[in-house]
């Protein structure tokens, strides 16, 4: 802990460059991803602050779209599609997943039971021909893609898209390389960008 402590103490010596940023934000991406700690989206794009706005959950779960239960998930996609006008909405999984390596292996979660009941959103369990493959790559990619379905079920995502105004991309991120693959849907794979 003592090391990100002393950073944060040095952090706000530099005022002059996030000075502008009090004048409000304009990001032109959603970057929705894991929450794992393995996984810094500002590290893998190279974003500065102000460039992305993020959401971060287990296993990069996009809930079910439901205007009379709303989510904090749901809240935050809708207020970066309708209210800053993001231009790309980017859905990264990554390598090792244990969220989806959950999933897939149909791990005992009786001892987390909101863990078990978060990864009930995962939709469809995302198909795997290996579940022992620590990395759960091909689970973790299809489930990448059916996130972006879910999204496309959100009212505010659809018209968007339908208008033109709004990309998806699925990612997927190897933790234990550094690559990030980008799906095409050309091909139906994931490509290194």
């Amino acid at each position: 802990m003592q090391p990100l402590i002393d950073n944060a103490r040095t952090f706000g010596q530099r005022p002059e460059e996030f000075a502008q940023l009090a004048q409000g934000q304009s990001p032109e991406v959603l970057f929705i991803t894991c929450s794992d700690s393995r996984v810094v989206p500002a590290l893998i794009t190279g974003a500065r602050p102000g460039q992305l706005f993020e959401l971060r959950t287990a296993g990069n779960i996009v809930p079910p779209y439901n205007s009379d239960r709303p989510t904090g998930e749901a809240a935050t996609i809708e207020y970066a599609v309708q209210v800053l006008g993001v231009q790309d909405v980017v859905v990264c999984g990554h390598s090792h997943c244990g969220a989806v390596g959950a999933v897939v292996r149909h791990d005992d979660l009786a001892a987390v039971p909101a863990v078990r009941d978060w990864l009930a959103h995962a939709a469809d369990e995302p198909k795997c021909s290996d579940p022992s493959d620590p990395t759960v790559a091909e689970a973790v990619q299809n489930h990448v893609l059916a996130q972006l379905l879910r999204l496309r079920s959100y009212p505010c995502v659809d018209q968007r898209l339908q208008a033109g105004q709004l990309r998806l991309h699925g990612w997927y991120y190897e933790v234990h390389t550094g690559t990030v693959r980008e799906h095409r849907a050309e091909t139906d794979t994931f490509e290194t960008l």
